[in-house]
């Protein structure tokens, strides 16, 4: 009777260290599930943060980049507005220089086309100095014309005064108000600049009472 107590004290002892051994085990595999959860947050918080370092140091990249394009281009433009301005004043400087020079060279042209038309050669000797002094004016206006220099034709057109200077008006039934009637100095053109204005006389509208002028022909008749 004694052993058959003691054996059921003993089965119950074994029966609740069992019980407390698994109360044990199942303690320990709550904890470690919590530590793998701790860890699986902890990683995910790192992984977020990483995340959001990383979006941050792309956003500064990007207005790093922006900011460097920005300034390149600023610089292009200021280089090519530079390029435009010292390539305009070179033109001009070159303008001036060319001009200058041809200025100098116009009262010659003007002196070679006073004596043609004013000298009328007689003798073989005449004609041949006519001939070899008015080559040389040629050769003159030739090289006058590749410079880009142009001679205005000033008679028949509207006076203008970007072109003009009038140095006569008169009045006449010939030619409209306005109009240049004779071109006394000729002028000139480097390409659309005016070297030398034309000297011209303009008509002016006649006089009250004035009689028209008579022609050639009508004075032999009267």
């Amino acid at each position: 009777m004694v052993d058959e107590q003691q054996q059921t004290e003993n089965s119950a002892i074994n029966a609740d260290g069992e019980g407390i051994e698994e109360l044990h085990v199942a303690d320990a595999a709550v904890d470690i599930d919590f530590e793998q959860d701790l860890e699986t947050s902890g990683a995910a918080a790192s992984g977020n943060a990483d995340l959001a370092n990383l979006e941050r140091q792309l956003a500064e990249l990007k207005a790093q980049l922006e900011d460097r394009t920005n300034q390149s281009m600023r610089i292009a433009a200021d280089f090519e507005n530079y390029r435009k301005r010292t390539s305009k004043e070179k033109e001009d400087l070159e303008a001036q220089v060319k001009g200058t020079t041809i200025m100098e060279l116009l009262p010659v042209v003007d002196n070679f086309e006073r004596a043609r038309s004013q000298i009328k050669p007689q003798t073989e000797a005449e004609m041949t100095i006519h001939k070899s002094y008015q080559s040389v004016y040629k050769q003159l206006v030739e090289t006058l014309k590749r410079l880009g220099v142009s001679a205005m034709r000033a008679e028949g057109q509207e006076f203008n005064p970007a072109l003009h200077e009038a140095v006569m008006r008169e009045p006449t039934r010939d030619y409209p108000e306005g109009v240049v009637m004779e071109e006394l100095v000729r002028g000139y053109q480097l390409g659309e600049r005016v070297l030398r204005h034309a000297m011209v006389k303009v008509a002016a509208p006649p006089e009250d009472g004035a009689e028209p002028a008579q022609t050639e022909g009508e004075v032999s008749a009267s």
